[in-house]
């Protein structure tokens, strides 16, 4: 019998800038799967220790029959793990070859939860933000806020960066490290707070870890026909953006279904009657053409991260490595 293991993809090599246009494709192709009924995302299963505060264990399995593979990802967040000097965030994604039944790859789980989301956003931008939008403010200065840079730099012309965090030395080496990656052509500033860093912003993206009910921006703050891709906040009910800022914007989700579940602006706009279901449009709705955003609107993607995107990502970066051997 022919010696078999699945390949081994780190971090590093999922983070490589030539990997970040095939990722975004591969989630715009998932996403119409998902929606013409060729793919399945089911919703995570959370586990919680009965420490306090209690760590995280969740699984998140999807398939992608269109591509013929399917995803298993296990992730950790233990909360205090910063303080013992390690990443918040833990896990691996298994990527199955449904023909075979074989595990074809194996993928450093917080890393590609990284990746994956900063491609959601990439696409979500892709889809609704003017095509010369170019003048960034990024609200975060961590992992999934390196991310974001990243595929808004992929999908449109970053000209300037604006930057706010609650901890001043993590923005100040944020912005060291995007001079050091688009060079001096690109204006970067760190703020004092994020009304500074999100005032007249064409895009801004917000990657907290808040898990506070009083909003990070307020809805006056925002310049009108701005995009915004929202995806932070640690549990369903925390707010990055005020809910007002929903009633008068074109509101992009993944799924109606994991929004109204998952997604704390969303949860208290459609609980205060600030917007109704049909105010959501799928990402796969605009893929496919049947709605798409008024010029000079504002524009808002809430994202919360399905098991679906896991997968497509995966499967990019598998054929990606794979190409490279």
């Amino acid at each position: 019998m022919t010696a078999w293991a699945p390949l081994l993809i780190d971090g590093p090599e999922q983070e490589r800038d030539d990997r970040v246009l095939p990722v975004i494709d591969a989630l715009g192709e998932a996403f119409r799967a998902l929606r013409a009924g060729q793919a399945q995302s089911a919703a995570r299963t959370l586990l919680q220790s009965g420490a306090e505060p209690p760590a995280q264990l969740l699984v998140s399995p999807a398939v992608w029959e269109q591509r013929k593979v399917a995803g298993l990802k296990v992730t950790t967040l233990t909360p205090d793990n910063p303080d013992r000097g390690l990443p918040l965030i833990h896990g691996i994604v298994n990527l199955v070859d449904l023909e075979t039944g074989r595990v074809a790859a194996l993928l450093d789980g917080a890393a590609l939860t990284a990746v994956r989301t900063g491609a959601v956003a990439g696409l979500a931008t892709r889809l609704c933000a003017r095509p010369d939008a170019g003048d960034l403010a990024i609200i975060g200065a961590g992992v999934q806020a390196r991310a974001l840079l990243r595929t808004m730099a992929a999908v449109r012309p970053v000209r300037s960066v604006r930057l706010y965090s609650r901890t001043r030395r993590g923005a100040e080496a944020f912005g060291d490290w995007i001079r050091d990656r688009l060079g001096p052509d690109v204006a970067v500033t760190v703020c004092d707070d994020a009304r500074t860093a999100v005032r007249d912003a064409e895009i801004i993206c917000t990657a907290t870890s808040t898990d506070s009910t009083t909003p990070v921006i307020e809805a006056d703050w925002v310049t009108p026909g701005a995009h915004l891709n929202v995806i932070g906040g640690t549990h369903e009910d925390a707010l990055e953006i005020a809910p007002e800022l929903l009633a008068t914007a074109f509101v992009a989700v993944e799924t109606k279904d994991a929004a109204l579940e998952d997604a704390g602006e969303i949860r208290s706009a459609f609980s205060r009657g600030i917007i109704e279901a049909e105010h959501l449009h799928e990402l796969g709705e605009l893929l496919d053409g049947e709605t798409e955003p008024v010029p000079g609107r504002t524009t808002l993607f809430r994202s919360v991260g399905l098991a679906i995107e896991d997968t497509a990502a995966a499967a990019a970066l598998y054929d990606a490595a794979r190409a490279a051997e």
